[in-house]
């Protein structure tokens, strides 16, 4: 057997104490499969004294990771630290120029960052892997990159979000609004104290611009992503999409246009017998439509310690084993510049939910706004009535331009029989 491969990880956090278990107690089977040991001789982070539940006592410790990075007697780092700049990016950066490879699992960096590193990972001759980015467990990545590589994919789309998928789940399960439903995903772990990243949408945008550029041959195009949360969804608007045979879910969603890469995030409204309306809870789901592989959809556990840790050390078992290929799929040089299509653009079906005076005449203005910009009504509901208080009214349209629905959506704000704003969200054809 070869000699071992020698790895350091920087950040010991949930996934790092998660891999370095794995590495622990599948050493054997990790070994065989990578046709050498995997040997953890160097560790960074902020708690030496914290129990991860595996001796580390003949392991070096760096307090600078980025020290670490540059260490002569290693071959991988790990970096499992977090954040699109500071120690992380510099830990990367480090490992790559010194002629190490990388696996990491750090979304925002790759989001922001990634064709730059894959580029520098291509002059030094080493690897930069990172399935453990998107998906957690999921290898959907590896499936993109090889399983799916002669096909053109047409559109990918998924639940990137295991804590709004959570919080959407139980709201239709329980009744309850957002708020109450995001404080008892805090308290169980599944939200962060400071949830933004999350209910914002932004790390599902991480994972798509990553997605993006493995499905299409693009670059990471962060800044391309059109990205909304679901702070907005109410326990009404929930009730109402299941009325109409709906369920809501933040998806992540990409295709190429003849305007350019549309990447966006946002809730939906999908329907019910759709596959992916029933990815419940924290799981995570991504669907590729391929022109010969047809749809394939990839459905588990999208975060937490073990699947991440799964994915982390299946790319370290590829580094061992010698199979490196592109991170991206392409060279970066290869990747195309391809402008990101405007939102304005896009084309699909409106939810739109009102709340208005009950009186004669709403109504029609309302669907006079929406003639007015030649945006057609599927449906409507109101229920009962309140003479004179305010009543919630929900509509459907068919397809229409974004640009026409917003300018719609303007006009419907300025009526005075109108108490808030609309609240829309697409309609998806999954």
């Amino acid at each position: 057997m070869k000699s071992p491969l020698r790895i350091a990880i920087a950040g010991l956090g949930t996934v790092g104490g998660g891999a370095l278990r794995l590495l622990q107690r599948n050493a054997d089977l990790v070994a065989r499969r990578g046709g050498r040991p995997i040997v953890v001789t160097a560790v960074s982070s902020r708690d030496r004294k914290r129990d991860r539940g595996v001796d580390l006592g003949t392991v070096r410790w760096f307090d600078d990771a980025v020290a670490m990075a540059a260490a002569s007697d290693i071959d991988v780092v790990v970096e499992l630290i977090g954040g699109s700049e500071g120690i992380a990016a510099g830990t990367v950066r480090t490992a790559l120029k010194s002629g190490k490879h990388v696996v990491t699992a750090n979304k925002a960096l790759l989001a922001h960052h990634g064709v730059e590193l894959a580029r520098l990972a291509e002059e030094r001759g080493v690897a930069l892997c990172f399935e453990a980015a998107v998906a957690g467990g999921i290898p959907i990545l590896k499936a993109l990159r090889e399983g799916l590589a002669a096909n053109q994919v047409g559109r990918i789309y998924g639940i990137l979000n295991g804590t709004c998928n959570y919080i959407l789940s139980t709201m239709r399960e329980t009744g309850r609004d957002f708020q109450e439903v995001l404080g008892e995903a805090q308290r169980l772990g599944y939200a962060e104290a400071d949830p933004s990243f999350d209910i914002d949408g932004i790390d599902a945008a991480h994972k798509l611009a990553i997605l993006t550029s493995l499905a299409f041959g693009t670059e990471v195009d962060f800044k391309g992503v059109n990205v909304e949360g679901i702070r907005h969804v109410s326990a009404l608007d929930i009730d109402f999409a299941d009325e109409l045979g709906y369920r809501i879910k933040l998806l992540g969603i990409a295709r190429l246009t003849d305007h350019g890469v549309e990447q966006r995030v946002h809730p939906c409204m999908v329907p019910k017998g759709s596959p992916i309306a029933h990815v419940e809870g924290v799981f995570n789901a991504v669907v590729a439509e391929g022109d010969f592989s047809g749809r394939v959809m990839l459905e588990g556990r999208g975060a937490g310690a073990e699947p991440t840790a799964s994915a982390v050390v299946a790319d370290l078992i590829d580094i061992a084993a010698g199979r490196q290929s592109p991170g991206f799929g392409l060279p970066a040089s290869a990747l195309a510049a391809s402008p990101a299509a405007p939102m304005s653009r896009h084309r699909g079906a409106y939810y739109v939910r009102l709340m208005v005076y009950d009186r004669p005449g709403v109504i029609a203005d309302v669907a006079a706004a929406l003639r007015d910009e030649q945006v057609s009504m599927e449906q409507m509901i109101q229920r009962g009535r309140a003479p004179g208080e305010a009543v919630p009214v929900v509509l459907t349209t068919h397809d229409t331009d974004e640009a026409a629905m917003r300018r719609a959506l303007d006009r419907i704000t300025a009526l005075q029989t109108v108490l808030e704003p609309p609240r829309m969200i697409r309609v998806e054809d999954l």
